[in-house]
């Protein structure tokens, strides 16, 4: 599909215009004013370019286009503007909020290039968006299946914190969901250099010596101190460093290592994700741990609380049979923990089978040292 444009003027003769001379070349939507623009790219968008007359009651076009770099920072924003209004179109460029301004009035050929020379950014823009939220999110991905093998304890602890986090990100339609469902699932990076047995007591909440305590309690840290040097994951280091903290979340600032936009409710709810799951782990029924949850004022907002409650659970129908471990197949859940000969854990109750799992089971099965079939969920 076409990428969309949006002409933005208080003159519906002028739009109509803007239609019937471009509407051949580019994929053209109008919007009366500011307000009837704003509602429009939050319906319809996302635009590839915004172009707004300056001159328009209530909102002006430079106004205009400071709110759509705010709700839509990828979208091209272009400015007609006419020989009175030159200072303020160019303090709007200097500000960062338009990409180029056109001068009234604008020949077709003028308007059709400026408009093909935006429609080039954008494509630009998202495509080295999308190239590097693809790269993270493959090089998070390697880092699970580290995680998974290493600690299947805290791997199968980390879905659960991602599938938490991921409900609440789509409640309150945060931008970039896929910084927070990454800060979820390296929530429990950390856990990699602690004793598998700290990690499971902690987590089902069993005595622990105050050393190997303190050590678990670091593990957030220790996870921040292996991602903050990586570009790109600062804020997701940040979030993950907070998740057991019993104080508020520090407030915004653009000081180093603290939160920016919309980074502090995402640290919010990873933390309530992760406080939600050690209930969970711990016995408590869904609504006692939400009840708890609601009492501790100072730590979590009401809103976010409430967004929790009413998660429901979704997905196919699942059954319970025995499988060989060489027919497993990665998105199976283990309805039994697997242990070695002598005895100790491998794999928790619960975990998802994930390709670096899988190897890890099929190497330990030939090898002898776990049973050959294993109880599992597996989709109908």
């Amino acid at each position: 599909m076409a990428d969309k444009i949006l002409f933005v003027d208080d003159e519906p003769a002028v739009l109509d215009g803007y239609k019937r001379i471009l509407h051949k070349e580019f994929d053209v939507n109008t919007a009366n004013g500011g307000e009837q623009a704003l509602a429009e790219i939050h319906e319809h968008g996302p635009f590839a370019v915004v172009i707004s007359d300056m001159r328009m009651p209530g909102m002006n076009g430079s106004q205009f286009l400071a709110q759509v770099r705010q709700t839509a920072p990828d979208t091209i924003r272009m400015l007609l503007t006419g020989h009175a209004d030159l200072n303020a179109a160019m303090d709007a460029v200097n500000e960062g909020n338009i990409f180029r301004f056109l001068t009234k009035p604008c020949e077709k050929d003028v308007l059709g290039k400026a408009i093909t020379t935006g429609l080039v950014q954008y494509r630009l823009v998202t495509a080295e968006k999308e190239l590097l939220e693809n790269t993270l999110m493959g090089s998070i991905k390697v880092l699970t299946d580290v995680l998974a093998a290493a600690s299947p304890e805290a791997f199968g602890r980390s879905m659960r914190i991602a599938r938490y986090v991921r409900h609440l990100v789509t409640k309150f339609g945060l931008g970039s969901p896929w910084r927070f469902e990454a800060a979820a699932m390296l929530s429990q990076l950390g856990c990699v250099t602690l004793d598998p047995e700290v990690v499971q007591a902690e987590y089902v909440g069993k005595s622990l010596s105050p050393e190997d305590h303190a050590r678990f309690l670091a593990h957030p840290q220790v996870a921040r101190d292996l991602l903050v040097n990586i570009p790109r994951l600062e804020p997701i280091a940040w979030m993950i460093s907070q998740q057991l903290t019993t104080e508020p979340l520090p407030k915004k600032s653009n000081a180093p290592g603290q939160p920016t936009g919309d980074i502090e409710p995402g640290a919010m709810m990873l933390k309530l994700a992760v406080a939600f799951d050690s209930l969970r782990m711990r016995g408590v029924s869904e609504e006692d741990a939400i009840i708890n949850l609601h009492s501790r004022h100072t730590e979590f907002e009401t809103a976010i609380v409430d967004a929790l409650a009413d998660m429901k659970s979704v997905g196919v129908k699942m059954e319970v049979r025995k499988v060989a471990v060489s027919k497993l197949v990665a998105g199976m859940i283990l309805h039994q923990e697997i242990r070695n000969r002598t005895g100790m854990l491998v794999v928790p109750s619960g975990q998802e089978v994930t390709y670096a799992l899988l190897t890890k089971l099929e190497n330990f099965s030939q090898a002898g040292k776990i049973d050959k079939e294993v109880m599992v969920l597996a989709p109908v």
